[in-house]
């Protein structure tokens, strides 16, 4: 039953005080599995949010209960206005953190730190430089790779996104692992989701059981942690004992975490989604920018989010790629 008031609960009782704002639809990379070969249709520059309209909706749902707020993209970095978006969400009593590839992460340490940002999750999808400028379409790997380092040694809390596919980078499990052994870092392994362009299908996903038995065959028993999760935590912890770091499985289409979601997602547009999965959007800027209440669409979203991934309750219609081509592609969204 939803609680009278609170309109950031939905029809399943769940409370959502996540939000994730894309700053944009530019990236400086163009990862595989994010942006289609051919690019996207960008939305034209009136129809991006501007610093201000980012700042009044976001301010919109602190009001209601968010107390965290996580910046995505495209890659928000690039955004020439960053710095003042940054300035204006540090004014809200709310947790503020990043979402980046990390390629110019170095530019931006000091404003990081006086704006409160302490957590920062960085896209690296192989330690291998050859597959990483392939899966990229870039050759910015070593840039990446010592901005992590970096940002360890300023004192972050740094998560690495790896997202693994099969016959690509799986292979390289036990590598990412290693980097937690003498570093403070959580490796997220994050299993292949479908997006419109991305040409995913099952034989390219690597399971959490089968992350897992890659995990058992090389440590032993005794030296595997399974770690608590925090409530609403998306990923499932790991750590190898006496290893600084730890490590986790997004396993968003094996073993899903829909019970526990508490995001909601805000597109560079000004579009709201209430599942990463979802086909439908709500246009939140065009009634914002004609001075009309938008507390009604943000609880009418809410309403009307699926119970499991938009309504794809099983593998076989997690396997229907008609259904994913209507959804944007994962850059559009903002991860």
């Amino acid at each position: 039953m939803k609680e009278v008031g609170n309109i950031l609960t939905d029809s399943f009782g769940r409370e959502h005080n996540y939000l994730r704002i894309s700053l944009t639809e530019r990236c400086n990379l163009r990862c595989t599995y994010c942006m289609p070969a051919n690019g996207i249709q960008l939305s034209p520059k009136e129809h991006i949010m501007t610093y201000e309209e980012i700042y009044t909706i976001a301010k919109e749902f602190v009001t209601h209960g968010v107390t965290k707020i996580r910046l995505t993209g495209g890659e928000p970095l690039i955004r020439k206005d960053v710095l003042l978006i940054l300035e204006k969400l540090a004014q809200l009593p709310v947790e503020l953190a990043i979402t980046t590839n990390g390629v110019i992460v170095d530019k931006f340490i000091k404003q990081f730190k006086e704006y409160g940002i302490q957590k920062i999750n960085v896209s690296l999808d192989s330690l291998n430089i050859d597959k990483n400028k392939g899966i990229t379409r870039r050759d910015y790997f070593a840039k990446v790779y010592h901005n992590i380092q970096l940002l360890v040694k300023e004192g972050f809390e740094v998560k690495v996104n790896c997202v693994l596919m099969k016959g690509f980078n799986d292979n390289e499990i036990i590598d990412f692992i290693e980097l937690t052994k003498h570093q403070p870092l959580q490796i997220r392994f994050i299993e292949f989701m479908p997006f419109d362009g991305n040409e995913w299908n099952m034989e390219k996903l690597v399971s959490l059981e089968e992350i897992l038995q890659e995990v058992y065959s090389h440590y032993d028993t005794n030296h595997f942690i399974r770690l608590h999760d925090l409530p609403n935590d998306t990923a499932k912890n790991y750590k190898i004992k006496e290893y600084q770091g730890s490590f986790a499985v997004i396993s968003s289409v094996t073993n899903p975490f829909c019970d526990s979601c508490n995001r909601i997602r805000l597109t560079a547009n000004g579009q709201l989604k209430n599942c990463l999965f979802s086909t439908s959007e709500s246009d939140i800027l065009t009634p914002l920018r004609n001075g009309e209440a938008i507390a009604p669409i943000i609880e009418k979203v809410l309403l009307s989010k699926k119970k499991v991934r938009n309504g794809m309750n099983t593998i076989e219609k997690f396997k229907n790629l008609k259904i994913h081509s209507k959804n944007r592609s994962m850059i559009a969204i903002g991860g």
